[in-house]
């Protein structure tokens, strides 16, 4: 555990947990920590799925400003891919990641949940890339992400103008994938974590990749990827289960136990 992010292991559901007050700002320190506590996430057998979770008040409103002022070029060349690195270790997690967001999810914190692959959102929580507003761009993935999620038209809209946007709006354009009362985000976000942590691990891994490195490749490469990746399940005991269970007791009823 980190001295700012913690990982909170509750039944088969992780959930990296942000607590820097105020605004679980993301300086170098928390940075480093979410990266550690991503691959433990990883790592962990009985981790089946992830919550990302900054608490009831907010996500995360972005970078710690105060401790980018000072850096030079050079101070920042370096530190840019260190960030790069911390958030491709949540987005690189082979299980399924659900972000809850509530309050603010704003440049760094925005693309801290884009990392993620589905993003419940506060009914009055803000979301956005102001970087521009400070005289630079998204460097945390913020202008490759985002793209991916809403197209090159609307990323650029948000980028340009730095303007925050609302659930509804975030919904809309693909940035949210389901808008609930603040109270309810992270049990729902649990929730989801939780049906997910019921399939078969081998399978969701497999399916993850498929879709986040198929989409980097041209339609031959990625159907040759997808085709691997399905001839190799038949090597695991959930394949077996699953098949099984589908011929004795129709579909929705295996039990699978993640080998």
């Amino acid at each position: 555990m980190g001295e700012f992010v913690r990982l909170e292991v509750d039944g088969a559901v992780g959930t990296i947990r942000l607590d820097r007050p105020k605004m679980n700002a993301l300086d170098a320190q928390m940075q480093e920590e979410i990266r550690e506590l991503a691959e433990q996430a990883t790592a962990d057998p009985a981790i089946r799925a992830v919550v990302l979770y900054g608490g009831e008040r907010v996500f995360a409103a972005g970078a710690d400003i105060k401790e980018m002022a000072g850096m030079s070029y050079v101070d920042m060349l370096s530190r840019a891919r260190r960030l790069q690195d911390c958030f491709r270790a949540v987005a690189q997690i082979p299980k399924p990641v659900i972000a809850a967001v509530t309050g603010y999810a704003l440049g760094g914190g925005c693309e801290l949940s884009m990392c993620a692959d589905f993003r419940v959102v506060a009914d009055d929580a803000k979301m956005g890339q102001p970087e521009i507003l400070l005289g630079i761009i998204p460097g945390a993935g913020g202008t490759q992400r985002l793209t991916r999620l809403v197209g090159p038209a609307k990323a650029k809209d948000l980028i340009f103008t730095g303007r925050f946007i609302d659930a509804q709006e975030a919904l809309a354009i693909g940035l949210a994938d389901r808008v609930v009362p603040k109270a309810d985000v992270y049990s729902t976000a649990v929730e989801m974590a939780n049906t997910y942590a019921q399939g078969p691990a081998v399978a969701l891994r497999a399916a993850k990749l498929a879709v986040d490195d198929g989409i980097e490749l041209d339609l031959d490469s990625a159907l040759r990827l997808e085709s691997q990746l399905f001839a190799s399940l038949f090597a695991t005991e959930d394949r077996a289960a699953g098949m099984e269970s589908f011929m004795a007791n129709g579909p929705g009823k295996a039990v699978f136990t993640g080998r």
